[in-house]
Parts: structure tokens; sequence; C-alpha cells
């Protein structure tokens, strides 16, 4: 288990992060914890800097910085994680969340959306139910002008 945490970080078959390239950050976390809350630094910040990488091929890291461009402050992808109380199963939850925002980002673009239109038989079928629909109501009508 311990292992996962101290190794390179694996995003997909073609990118994997050494570990030298990772920066881990500490700090107290908020939130319950009982007599341990105010001695144990169990709130994990993990940075990756996209722009000085070696692990990553030109078009990877331009694509990264394209995508990420909000959540980056100088190149530095910084992400956090406090939900555990365990320092190690949050330094855990912040590899997830950073191996998770590297693979978004470096996902292919979904496929162009194609307009479309309403078949005949479509236009047809709406029509038929709005013509439907005024019979009905109109049937009403006539219904209350005794009152």
């Amino acid at each position: 288990m311990l292992g996962d945490v101290d190794g390179d970080l694996r995003v997909s078959s073609a990118v994997v992060i050494p570990r030298a390239e990772l920066k881990e950050r500490f700090s107290r976390s908020s939130g319950p914890g009982g007599q341990s809350v105010n001695t144990t630094d169990s709130r994990v910040e993990l940075s990756f800097d996209i722009g000085r990488s070696a692990a990553l091929t030109e078009h990877a890291r331009e694509q990264l910085l394209r995508r990420l461009r909000h959540r980056l402050v100088d190149g530095v992808l910084t992400v956090a994680a406090m939900e555990h109380r365990s320092q190690l199963m949050n330094r855990q939850a912040a590899r997830e969340r950073l191996t998770d925002l590297l693979r978004a980002a470096l996902a292919p673009p979904p496929p162009p959306r194609r307009p479309s239109r309403p078949s005949r038989a479509a236009k047809e079928r709406r029509l038929a139910a709005k013509r439907q629909r005024a019979t009905i109501k109109r049937a009403r009508r006539g219904r209350h002008d005794d009152d």
C-alpha cells in the first residue's frame, strides 16, 4: 500500500510521471480528529510542474497547459486532499485526483456534434398529438357555458 504512494505516477500507458517530479506538502487538516488533531499533518498538497516536466512530450505538455490553464499557477498543477484522518490515505487520494485530472485533460476531444433534423413522421406525430390535445381542450370549453 505504501509503495503506491512512493512510486511513479502512471497516468496512461504513454505517460508516467517520475516520483521526483511530484512535490508533496503536509499541513494540519481542519475537521474532527480527537486528541491527535493538533499534532498530525494529515492534509496533503500534491504539486506537479507541467511546464518543466521531462516526462511529457511537447504535444502532451501543450495540451495540458491549454486545458488546465484555469487550475495552474505558473505552470504548476496542485491538488489537495484532506478528507481522511490518515496522511497515507490523503496521499493516495491526492495522487488519484491528480491522475484523474491529467487523464481527462489528455483525453482526445469528443467528435463534433452533427446537427440532425426531425423526420417527416416525427413531425406528423407531433402535429397529430397537438391536434388531439386541442380537441380535448375544445371539448372541455363547451361543458362550462351553462354555469
